[in-house]
């Protein structure tokens, strides 16, 4: 039997597109060009499957013109936000992620994120960077101390809860909102409510999925809630912050500063980010490191070796 012909839409790491080569015939991106609607289209002609990434969008549309050839799309991604799962349902699609692989990295993103603001690291290196640098005082550089602070933790799941384990490393106190109590909150103190959590959170970070009950979760009503000082961290979804309310805030001094690796409209962020000082900013990097983003595409290929087998993929949302 003829092997599975897989397109792929970004260029991914040697590894896993060795793997590609030997179980499947992939149509492969090497200059890591981003397709348009049109040209994926065009490339899909004839494909039994896709490996996307978050940076191609799956509409209804894309779905009413994609060629029925294509059985599965596997994604390059824990997120599937960029994929109306509705309308591949409808299409008879199956849609895969890759949830797990990728706890640890983007937990490190976000310890990043909480001392990068809280230690005015951006600053500092620009400071450095700029030869801007000229002396040494007791009032130089004075930023906020993680240690022994209260973290709020805005969906403890699988990343929530290894920010909280890295987070206790720095005696934090770890307080959360979800939906429901989780069973093995490991010592967490659990609030029902975000505007009850608000008020205890010296760091707040957000670690929720794109959901239309998250979408701009955090406005202007609940940053009035945060005690003075606070800092806001977010490494999981753009969508969940209100830009004007934050960056109003940020102006104000409520929150004092904001580490930040996922933005609304990304990479065309709200460019007043860029002009505050009190923003410690990363290019949406939180999977970024050779081990997790060759696991990423590993597990996306397990789902592909499943549902030509004629299983269930193990990752399946659609």
């Amino acid at each position: 039997m003829s092997k599975p012909v897989v397109l792929v839409t970004r260029k991914l790491p040697q590894a896993v597109e060795a793997r590609l080569l030997r179980d499947y015939q992939p149509r492969l991106n090497p200059d890591d060009a981003l397709y348009d609607r049109d040209e994926l289209i065009k490339r899909a002609k004839g494909a039994d499957a896709i490996v996307p990434c978050h940076t191609e969008h799956f509409d209804a549309r894309l779905f009413e013109r994609l060629p029925k050839s294509v059985k599965i799309i596997a994604n390059y991604s824990v997120g599937y936000d960029h994929v109306d799962t509705e309308a591949a349902k409808q299409a008879g699609v199956v849609v895969t992620n890759t949830p797990g692989v990728l706890n640890d990295a983007t937990a490190e993103i976000v310890m990043l994120l909480i001392l990068g603001a809280a230690r005015r690291a951006g600053e500092g290196e620009k400071l450095v960077r700029t030869a801007a640098w000229k002396d040494w005082s007791p009032a130089f550089m004075v930023g906020t101390q993680v240690t022994g602070k209260t973290l709020g933790i805005v969906g403890l799941g699988r990343v929530g809860k290894v920010v909280a384990i890295r987070a206790r490393g720095f005696g934090m106190k770890i307080i959360y909102h979800n939906p429901r109590r989780q069973a093995d909150e490991a010592g967490a103190i659990y609030y029902e409510t975000l505007e009850d959590m608000l008020p205890h959170c010296e760091f707040l970070s957000l670690n929720a999925p794109n959901l239309p009950s998250t979408r701009g979760m955090l406005n202007a009503a609940r940053i009035a809630l945060l005690p003075e000082g606070a800092i806001v961290v977010n490494a999981a979804r753009g969508t969940l912050v209100d830009d004007d309310a934050l960056i109003a805030g940020l102006k104000a001094g409520k929150p004092r500063a904001a580490g930040l690796d996922v933005y609304n409209n990304e990479p065309d962020i709200d460019p007043r980010y860029r002009e505050l000082p009190n923003t410690f900013l990363l290019p949406h990097i939180g999977s970024a490191t050779a081990e997790t983003r060759d696991a990423m595409g590993f597990r996306a290929l397990d789902n592909l070796d499943a549902f030509f087998a004629g299983k269930e993929p193990r990752d399946r949302v659609a």
